[in-house]
């Protein structure tokens, strides 16, 4: 038996294609995806590009089936899991950590800016056939640094970055302007992802808004279908499950740290969303 683990390693994520170095960056391009099925989140960056076939993706509390030609974009804070949709895929994942992009980079902060990176409802791109075709000669040529044993492989590598963050930065500004998106929508989500550990009390998010509970409530359900509670709810619960994979964490500090007044309440919660307690969660998750 072995516990599954709350955040993925790079070096786990080597260790799912075999592969095993020091580096802090890895690219594969493979037809066997791994599927992982219970939330995670992970130490690296992840740019994917899924060439044939589809997968389904879960990300914070969105799930999509992401169709090829697609690019993928995960930052270390979202939370994911994915399944199988179709059998045969492929599909270029280049995994990197923060410290190796940002090396030779005077803003330590430019990779936050880019909220494709965090945002976990706005991480996917369809690719239409021109941009299709420019992401498939870049990737040859990661592919290509990726197999030559160049002195200057990771720097070159790192330059390829910098041209897929500000390809993809630009088909998500045509993204955006192509919809209409809801002002106050948008920032409930992203306030939402900031506060909830705190906050779970509609109230606060309309207060933070600077709208009434009542007009939030209709707004939120409006656009979405589901209430402000329901989200803040399930972004609990979203959170819990990961934790709970963390079998050096004790029910009481999950609870804890997740504000509940107690463990008992916290238990409560869980089991009338998951029709489980916690503790039987946290068991069903052991091979």
């Amino acid at each position: 038996m072995k516990n599954k683990i709350l955040t993925y390693s790079l070096t786990h994520h080597k260790s799912l294609f075999s592969y095993a170095d020091q580096k802090e960056y890895f690219y594969i391009e493979t037809s066997e995806h791994p599927y992982i099925s219970e939330p995670y989140r992970a130490e690296s960056y992840a740019i994917e590009f899924l060439r044939k076939g589809s997968i389904i993706m879960h990300t914070g509390l969105e799930t999509k089936v992401v169709h090829a030609p697609a690019i993928i974009a995960l930052g270390p804070s979202v939370i994911r899991s994915f399944s199988k949709n179709e059998d045969e895929i492929l599909i270029d994942i280049l995994f990197f950590k923060p410290q190796f992009f940002l090396e030779n980079q005077a803003n330590v902060f430019f990779l936050t800016q880019y909220v494709f990176f965090e945002n976990s409802d706005n991480n996917t791109f369809p690719l239409v056939k021109t941009d299709e075709s420019k992401f498939e000669r870049i990737f040859s040529l990661i592919k290509e640094v990726s197999e030559d044993q160049s002195k200057h492989q990771a720097s070159i590598l790192r330059s390829y970055l910098y041209i897929l963050i500000y390809e993809i930065d630009g088909i998500q500004k045509e993204k955006i302007a192509s919809e209409v998106q809801n002002p106050l929508y948008e920032k409930f989500k992203e306030l939402l992802f900031k506060d909830f550990m705190n906050f779970r009390t509609v109230q606060h998010y309309a207060d933070e808004l600077n709208v009434s509970r009542k007009y939030l409530s209709e707004v939120i359900k409006k656009h979405s279908g589901k209430t402000a509670s329901d989200w803040i709810s399930e972004m609990v619960i979203l959170e819990a499950k990961v934790l709970l994979q963390n079998k050096k964490m004790s029910i009481n500090q999950i609870s804890d740290l997740l504000h509940f007044s107690d463990q008992s309440i916290f238990g409560r919660f869980f089991k009338n969303y998951e029709g489980i307690s916690p503790l039987e969660y946290r068991k069903k998750q052991v091979d």
